[in-house]
């Protein structure tokens, strides 16, 4: 038996309660993982409240998608792991658990250099701005607009689009300003007047825009500023698909952009093993107060990775 949570129904963060289920034996090709840390990410709160979908044949249903910890047991004729191996887990279904049997495609060798919420926070926001980069072909010399850039896919694309060798305006509320401008981009305030700020920093034009937030706001100023082609939303999936731009990520006709986020996972172990990529976690909770780290998430004013603890 493990501890897993799960969604009795569809609604707010009192749906969810930890509750034990049996954990099966891993087969040829699995692992079984004892975790440490577990992402939690804006889109399981969508799950949950029914945003995606609200069919009660699914119920009760479990949420996550990313993890990290120790493989405490493998399949017969496996042998791409060991017992022992310290691994992040990515994509799992069903990761908000104390115990994991996953594919091992699904497994990552954990930088050594990262703690284990760290790692548990690394891979779904990573992937996420991997492909928004490569979706909007963000290259060496150009200039980058990423809105909503305080959060956990705001600051790696920040730093992704910096190791690219592009220009960073990142918008943020001021208290977030000087962590921006650590990672390698220039601030700019959002709300009114957000426009001709941006056109003041750039006069000679932005390239790409990542709208990570998905308000009016983010999505029409990118448009005055940047062709549709050259845009992409992770969050903006009632107005993006209109107005012609790359909808990303787990949203009703998005690109979920499979092959290209499983081909980011290696690349960006490595580049926050050398210590290139910073993984900022905001805050951690025990795995029984998912509901809390639930309701912080979706105020929406946090900096970085809330992790859940087994």
């Amino acid at each position: 038996m493990t501890r897993v949570v799960v969604a009795t129904a569809f609604g707010g963060p009192e749906v969810l309660s930890v509750t034990e289920q049996p954990l099966a034996e891993p087969s040829t090709g699995q692992a079984r993982v004892r975790v440490h840390a577990i992402g939690v990410n804006p889109v399981e709160t969508k799950v949950r409240s029914g945003l995606f979908g609200a069919d009660p044949a699914t119920l009760p249903r479990r949420l996550g998608s990313e993890a990290a910890g120790v493989v405490t047991g493998v399949g017969p004729d496996t042998d791409a792991v060991a017992v022992g191996d310290e691994v992040i887990v990515f994509r799992a279904d069903g990761a908000y658990a104390a115990d994991l049997v996953v594919a091992v495609e699904e497994l990552t060798p954990k930088p050594a250099t990262l703690t284990w919420e760290q790692a548990g926070a690394l891979m779904l926001t990573g992937t996420t701005a991997v492909h928004a980069l490569s979706a909007t072909a963000v290259a060496d010399g150009e200039t980058v607009l990423v809105h909503g850039a305080s959060g956990g896919v705001g600051l790696m694309a920040v730093q992704l689009a910096a190791l690219r060798g592009a220009r960073v305006l990142a918008t943020a509320s001021p208290a977030r300003h000087d962590l921006l401008r650590e990672l390698g981009a220039e601030p700019v305030a959002y709300g009114a007047g957000l426009l001709d700020r941006l056109r003041d920093l750039a006069p000679d034009g932005i390239d790409a825009a990542l709208d990570l937030v998905g308000t009016d706001e983010a999505l029409d100023v990118s448009l005055a500023l940047v062709a549709p082609e050259r845009i992409a939303t992770i969050a903006n999936f009632s107005r993006g698909p209109g107005a012609g731009v790359r909808v990303l990520g787990g949203g009703p006709g998005a690109d979920p952009g499979t092959e290209v986020r499983a081909a980011a996972r290696a690349d960006l172990a490595r580049l926050a093993d050398a210590g290139s990529l910073r993984v900022v976690v905001a805050a951690t909770y025990p795995l029984e107060d998912v509901a809390d780290a639930h309701r912080l998430i979706e105020e929406g004013h946090t900096t970085g990775k809330i992790v859940l603890v087994p």
